[in-house]
């Protein structure tokens, strides 16, 4: 089978992948970057890079940002991708735990994925979204800037200040999205493996996690208007929110919030047996 020991609950859709995907590397980079700028209009991801930026200049962006940005992003999630929305009443019962700010995660298996967390779970409200920074030095940098992105940063002293730009988000009470899976597959059904960060940025701010993942539907009716009939239509469940147990070993609660994270977006795609485990073997950042 292409996608090895997957095994499904019967009738959940599986797409046909246009690409072959590694078995072994499962954070292997496939998206490549759109538009890479020439070398001497490189933006550098060190410490001088603004991860907070509260100029004039970047809140008249982030405005213009919603005005031209979410909007038609929004309207081609519903019509070319047919995202629909499922869950979002569950997040109702923790209002009390989630007022302070919240990490959302989510698998990483389409182009907008980003803004349909947003929509599921705190529409017309940004996330703040640490990404690949290579993306920023393409010719997508002022969307990605806009839709919440914060470049990782290439070194210690550009991490300090990452860190430091994301306790003050915390601090004015944010929302965080963060893909575990860390890399771009698109349309791919099973969950791979989930980086420690967003699980250890939980655990630090002490704010609960809210799982979202992305499942598939095949192309029907009016969608067939608006793509391929071979491209999938998206949905997207957010799951039970996770509360972090500060008074656990960090290490030992951020591998329980994980592995409980990949348990319930496995129930909720649908899928009875994974074929990655829920923690790398080589576990890094």
């Amino acid at each position: 089978m292409e996608y090895g020991e997957l095994k499904l609950e019967p009738g959940v859709y599986v797409p046909k992948s246009k690409r072959e995907y590694s078995k072994t590397d499962p954070y292997e980079h496939v998206v490549e970057v759109a538009g890479a700028v020439e070398e001497g209009n490189k933006l550098s991801f060190d410490k001088d890079y603004p991860y907070l930026d509260d100029s004039p200049k970047a809140k008249w962006n982030r405005f213009l940002g919603y005005l031209f940005l979410w909007g038609p992003v929004v309207l081609v999630n519903r019509l070319h991708y047919g995202v629909k929305v499922h869950g979002r009443g569950v997040l109702d019962k923790y209002k009390d735990s989630l007022k302070n700010g919240a990490m959302a995660i989510c698998n990483h298996v389409m182009q907008f994925d980003a803004v349909c967390v947003n929509e599921a779970v705190r529409p017309l409200r940004k996330l703040w979204i640490p990404m690949y920074n290579a993306h920023f030095n393409g010719n997508k940098r002022w969307m990605l800037v806009n839709l919440g992105g914060i470049p990782l940063p290439d070194d210690m002293e550009g991490m300090k200040a990452f860190n430091a730009a994301f306790d003050e988000y915390h601090r004015r009470k944010q929302w965080m999205l963060v893909f575990p899976e860390a890399v771009r597959w698109n349309d791919y059904k099973p969950l791979r493996p989930f980086r420690k960060g967003a699980f250890s940025m939980a655990y630090r701010y002490d704010i609960p996690l809210v799982p979202c993942v992305i499942t598939f539907r095949p192309r029907k009716g009016l969608y067939r208007l608006f793509g391929p009939k071979d491209m999938p239509c998206y949905d997207i469940t957010v799951c039970e929110p996770i509360l972090p147990d500060r008074n656990a070993p960090r290490r030992l609660e951020v591998d329980r919030m994980r592995i409980l994270a990949h348990q319930e977006m496995e129930k909720a795609a649908g899928i009875l047996q994974n074929p990655w485990p829920p923690i790398p073997s080589e576990d890094t950042a």
